[in-house]
């Protein structure tokens, strides 16, 4: 096998193993977008990878797939400064194996990458019809409704907006997850729902971020 070469080495800048993906969010990240492959389902489970420069995420794709077969790509993407994988499976051992692999194929560890940062985080409730109408532009389907309140939230480096739609979605499944952007400068996600439910979802984004931070200051 080859050696990359180049002026700078591989920097692992997220690593995140989301286990059982929730029903919206598997099925957003299915959707057929420029960035999609094999769709996952609910219940799979998935590694996000997040590297720069971003041509090294093709020699992280290789390291993944000879390691664990049975994953599937579902996001292969190189956009200005970064490269950005997704890889999925039924077996967490699979996707645990891929992320191995990656791992010791850059000579990093899981805690290597970058914290989150959340530059931004609201709700406002009751949502006036005209506010929904402009939020939904872009929208087919999960849509926000006038009334209900809606959370945004904005984060770095971008791909933690995964990990903050699906623990939102597993603590309270009946927010609908109106969008998520998780590929560029920052991330971004939108809920609508219920006030309770909203502030279930934003608990939750919460609380894994912190469990993030301490695993790094304890780890």
């Amino acid at each position: 096998m080859s050696t990359p070469t180049g002026r700078r080495p591989t920097q692992l800048r997220v690593h995140l193993l989301l286990q059982d993906l929730q029903p919206q969010f598997a099925a957003w990240l299915g959707t057929p977008t420029r960035a999609r492959g094999y769709p996952p389902y609910a219940g799979q489970h998935a590694l996000f990878v997040e590297v720069a420069p971003g041509l090294a995420i093709h020699r992280i794709a290789d390291l993944a797939l000879r390691a664990a077969p049975a994953v599937e790509p579902g996001i292969l993407f190189v956009e200005r400064q970064f490269g950005v994988l997704e890889v999925h499976g039924d077996r967490l051992a699979d996707v645990e194996a891929a992320s191995r692999a990656i791992l010791d194929g850059i000579g990093a560890g899981s805690q290597d990458g970058l914290a989150p940062d959340v530059l931004y985080s609201d709700v406002i409730d009751d949502v006036s019809d005209t506010h929904a109408v402009i939020v939904n532009r872009t929208r087919e389907a999960s849509m926000l409704l006038p009334g209900q309140s809606l959370l945004v939230h904005e984060v770095t480096p971008a791909l933690f907006a995964a990990l903050a739609a699906n623990e939102a979605e597993r603590a309270a499944p009946g927010v609908t997850l109106v969008d998520v952007s998780m590929i560029g400068a920052a991330g971004r996600l939108y809920l609508g729902g219920s006030p309770r439910d909203v502030a279930r979802a934003r608990a939750a984004i919460d609380d894994v971020f912190s469990a993030l931070d301490h695993g790094r200051t304890t780890g």
